[in-house]
């Protein structure tokens, strides 16, 4: 029962991380034609995606620094 419940939290937990990845990729869709002089200011995607990338990394390592800490 408490595997099924840990199961059912992170597919819980996946679906938020998948909808919110969704909504920030939608975000960075380039803008219209004429709004050049905006868009020289914003970061490009490979570096949003290896920010992305760092942050999904250290959240998993805590996730995974936490898990152990529970099983001990």
């Amino acid at each position: 029962m408490r595997a099924a419940l840990s199961l059912l939290a992170l597919v819980v937990v996946a679906a938020i991380v998948l909808s919110l990845t969704k909504k920030q990729g939608t975000a960075l869709k380039p803008p219209a034609a004429g709004a050049s002089a905006a868009s020289a200011a914003q970061p490009t995607p490979q570096a949003v995606g290896q920010q992305m990338q760092g942050a999904v990394d250290e959240a998993a390592r805590r996730a995974a620094d936490a898990a152990s800490a529970a099983t001990n």
